[in-house]
C-alpha cells in the first residue's frame, strides 16, 4: 500500500515539491558556507519525493549552528517552500482522493522551515505510516 501511496503522491504533487526543493538547493549551493543548506534541501528533496515508508526526526547532536542555521534558511528560502506545501495540500485537498495527501503535504511545512538538523529514517512501527499494510494474523 505504501508503494501505491508513493506513486500516487508522486505523480499528484511529489514531483513539482520535489523540483523546488532541488532549486533552493541549487541556489543554496552557489556560495560555499551556504553548501550544508544546499544539501539538506537535496536529502529533503529525496524525502518529498518518495515520502510514505520514511519519517523525520531531529538529530539529537544537533546543536547551535543547526538553530541559526533554521532561522537564515526560513527567511531566505525556507518560506517559500512552506508556501508551496500550503499550495499543494490546498490543491490536494480539492478532491477526496487528495485529501490524505494534502493532509500529509501540511505536515511537511514544518521540515520545509526546518531542514537543518533533521534526519530521513525507514518507518519502524507500521502503526504510524497511514498507507501501512496490516500484519496478517
Amino acid at each position: 500500500m505504501r508503494t501505491l501511496g508513493n506513486i500516487l503522491w508522486l505523480l499528484l504533487a511529489g514531483w513539482w515539491l520535489a523540483l523546488l526543493y532541488v532549486v533552493a538547493g541549487v541556489i543554496a549551493c552557489l556560495l560555499i558556507i551556504t553548501i550544508p543548506f544546499g544539501i539538506a534541501s537535496f536529502r529533503l528533496a529525496s524525502y518529498v519525493l518518495w515520502p510514505f515508508g520514511r519519517r523525520t526526526e531531529f538529530r539529537q547532536e544537533a546543536g547551535v549552528f543547526s538553530v541559526i542555521g533554521n532561522v537564515l534558511w526560513i527567511l531566505v528560502l525556507g518560506w517559500e517552500l512552506a508556501v508551496g506545501h500550503i499550495i499543494a495540500g490546498l490543491l490536494l485537498c480539492l478532491t477526496v482522493i487528495g485529501i490524505p495527501f494534502g493532509i500529509a503535504c501540511w505536515k511537511m511545512v514544518p521540515l520545509a522551515l526546518l531542514p537543518l538538523g533533521q534526519r530521513i529514517v525507514p518507518v519502524e512501527h507500521p502503526e504510524q505510516d497511514p498507507f501501512a499494510v496490516a500484519p496478517a494474523r
